[in-house]
């Protein structure tokens, strides 16, 4: 047992996908009697994730990394100087034993703190390939932990291990009589949740508002919007809309039989390890890196999901899929049962620890 002055920090955010796996070890840190610390950004959503959980939270100054020539790179090239600077001074008063990172830019100016200051570090690369922040970050981890097994080659100039999604227990541990309480749906229709990820998707919950009678005509829909973007003047039977879920989401999942969902690598690993086959919509190359797209396809390959590209979302295409996985949900939801790796958050913090200590 590490003793109760040891600290541990911890990095990360941009998107809730760069903050959960931390949110989900602070409290596996605290039961080991370390003290979580988080640093972040002003204003950004890992400050909104993290200020609930009652641990210390450090600002530093953070730009944003662009793969394309910007007035805007100059000026945050100075942004992530003052970083470094900024977590150079938390990280030579907290003395952490390690740092622990899941990307995003903010995480890049820590982590060459970390490196400066003789301090482990080890990342977190959730996608298939790794982001912006994780290439450059990557060079100076002590080691990286990938989500995928192909993804450690992608790691050449560091020591990097496949370690396989993260399992939350309790997302696997719905109950049909909650969800159907919930919901007030029953075992008459099919039942398809449509998540659009942390923030919702614009043009999936359009296309869902406009074709909400064609869909609930042969299914029963839960939609979780994100934020803002109910649509109150929908009242299908058959259709329930939220703009966000927490705990509620393991007992919706417990009566759903097909998932419509981006492809934001934790979201779907979850969906894997929770036996649920996907339509998977993911973000265009004009809103992201292509992630998503990779991620999806990987999917697709492993027969765990259908791919449908945002561009190609209409009412035939998305029926051609549902009905593809309705005629091969046996063999679809096999192939998931063999599906056998993964890591739960203590199991981690255990490991973390005792590399660290070594």
């Amino acid at each position: 047992m590490v003793s109760e002055n040891k600290k541990v920090m911890l990095t990360g955010g941009g998107t809730v996908g760069h903050v959960m796996l931390n949110k989900l070890l602070i409290p596996e840190l605290e039961k080991k009697n370390v003290q979580p610390h988080y640093i972040g950004s002003k204003k950004g959503i890992e400050k909104d994730i993290i200020k609930d959980l009652d641990i210390p939270y450090h600002e530093i100054s953070s730009g944003k990394l662009r793969r394309y020539l910007s007035f805007e790179n100059l000026k945050d090239i100075f942004k992530v100087v003052k970083g470094v600077t900024d977590a150079k001074k938390i990280l030579k008063r907290e003395k952490p034993l390690f740092v622990f990172s899941k990307g995003g830019f903010v995480s890049v100016p820590v982590v060459l703190a970390a490196a400066a200051t003789d301090v482990p570090v080890y990342i977190h690369e959730s996608d298939l390939t790794p982001g912006l922040a994780n290439r450059i970050a990557g060079k100076f981890a002590t080691k990286v932990y990938c989500t995928f097994e192909k993804t450690v080659d992608k790691f050449t100039d560091t020591n990097a291990e496949y370690l396989g999604p993260v399992i939350r227990p309790e997302l696997l541990a719905g109950s049909n009589e909650k969800g159907h309480a919930l919901t007030g749906f029953n075992s008459a229709k099919p039942v398809v949740i449509i998540m659009g990820g942390s923030l919702g998707a614009k043009k999936i919950n359009e296309f869902v508002h406009a074709n909400i009678d064609a869909l609930t005509d042969k299914y029963q829909v839960i939609h979780l919007t994100g934020k803002g973007n109910t649509n109150d003047k929908i009242k299908s039977p058959g259709y329930i809309q939220y703009e966000f879920v927490n705990d509620e989401l393991a007992d919706l999942l417990a009566i759903s039989d097909i998932v419509i969902s981006r492809s934001g690598s934790n979201a779907i690993f979850e969906l894997l390890l929770a036996k649920k086959p996907m339509i998977l919509v993911p973000l265009g190359l004009d809103q992201s890196r292509g992630d998503q797209i990779q991620n999806a396809k990987y999917f697709k390959k492993q027969g765990y999901a259908e791919l449908l590209e945002e561009e190609h979302l209409n009412r035939e295409n998305l029926f051609e899929k549902l009905d593809f996985i309705e005629k091969n949900y046996s063999e679809i939801t096999y192939k998931m049962t063999q599906f056998k790796h993964g890591f739960e958050p203590a199991s981690l913090a255990d490991k973390l620890i005792e590399e660290a200590s070594q």
